[in-house]
């Protein structure tokens, strides 16, 4: 004899998963912190990346994230960030531009004082890169990085890869240029990391290109001309605020670049928060219009600590500790927004209004 047909104990259905968009910042090896952010969000299930858009150091993070999930999903994506932030530190161990041991003591990781940062920051105000770098197809070290860790033609080749988008500025016209994954190329990355301080323009097509934080740190509208996920989250590494006026020469000139990296995101998130308000206020119609969430993972308090120096500083000490402050700063967004996420905005807007 059979015992009667027990029910199956209810189990609730798993959430269904959070797409996102991700605007990643550029900022030198200040892009160590979104290595952080990235690691802690492929490593949550909930989270489901569709596109990703990323200017200077960002469009590198962005394109070797996109490269990691077409070959290898979350667990391939950490393996290759992992592996560009420590060929980095190592390609760095012997540059002369890393502090001493005993400067180290002194300064940290600040390297303003250090006299060989001190002699490229004179040289690269006397000179040019077109007269002080002769042989750029030679010496160009960010060139051999991107070699090593991107497959350009594969990655355009790749049937489920995410939407890709790399910012660069148009040295000629002055408007930006948004290459695609379809358009992915070494060139185009180095465009978009380009200082015309310390490199050449980068040609690609018979123009000019210089870094793409000049006119979209990082551009946002092609995450939503696409009408993929309707949340945008925006990775910020340079500081909005800052309460102290810059006095020495190297800290207004951090300010100064501060403000003109974060100049055309300030603009386009002025522009999204027009129409989300003309929306909600029923003066625009949709699906032609449609909402857009935005949200941020960022730690101004202790990133403002850091001088502009440090963006060149490679320091594999350095880099963890921006990998932390980066992972701590996800981890609180994910326990504090997550839910957020397909609902409503997170971002405070006022913060670039």
């Amino acid at each position: 004899m059979t015992g009667p047909d027990l029910a199956s104990p209810a189990v609730a259905p798993a959430p269904a998963p959070k797409r996102i968009n991700l605007a990643l910042q550029g900022g030198g090896t200040h892009g160590a912190f979104t290595w952080g952010v990235l690691e802690r969000l492929l490593e949550d299930e909930r989270i489901v990346i569709d596109g990703v858009s990323g200017a200077s150091a960002g469009a590198i993070n962005a394109a070797v994230l996109v490269q990691g999930l077409a070959r290898g999903g979350r667990a391939g994506a950490i393996e290759a960030l992992g592996a560009l932030w420590r060929d980095i530190a190592a390609r760095m161990v012997f540059s002369p531009m890393q502090n001493t041991p005993v400067e180290k003591a002194i300064w940290g990781h600040d390297l303003t004082w250090s006299m060989a940062y001190q002699a490229f920051d004179t040289m690269t105000r006397m000179f040019s890169p077109y007269q002080f770098n002769m042989l750029p197809e030679v010496f160009n070290p960010m060139r051999s990085l991107l070699e090593r860790h991107l497959d350009c033609a594969a990655l355009r080749a790749a049937p489920n890869a995410n939407r890709l988008y790399i910012s660069a500025t148009n040295v000629r016209s002055g408007k930006p240029r948004i290459f695609t994954r379809a358009e992915l190329s070494i060139d185009a990355v180095l465009a978009s990391a380009c200082l015309p301080q310390v490199a050449r323009a980068v040609e690609i097509d018979g123009e000019a290109y210089w870094d793409g934080g000049y006119l979209g740190n990082p551009a946002l509208w092609p995450l939503y001309h696409e009408r993929g996920a309707p949340d945008i989250l925006l990775v910020q590494i340079n500081a909005i605020m800052r309460e102290e006026l810059p006095q020495t020469p190297s800290d207004i000139m951090n300010r100064l670049n501060e403000i003109s990296f974060n100049a055309s995101l300030m603009a386009e998130m002025r522009a999204i928060d027009f129409v989300q308000r003309l929306l909600e206020g029923g003066r625009l119609e949709q699906p032609r219009y449609r909402r857009i969430f935005l949200h941020c993972i960022e730690d101004e308090t202790r990133m403002r600590g850091f001088k502009l120096s440090t963006k060149l500083n490679g320091d594999w000490e350095f880099l963890q500790i921006l990998r932390g402050f980066g992972r701590e700063a996800a981890e609180r967004f994910l326990v504090e927004h997550a839910g957020r996420i397909g609902r409503e905005s997170s971002l405070d807007i006022e913060r670039f209004l």
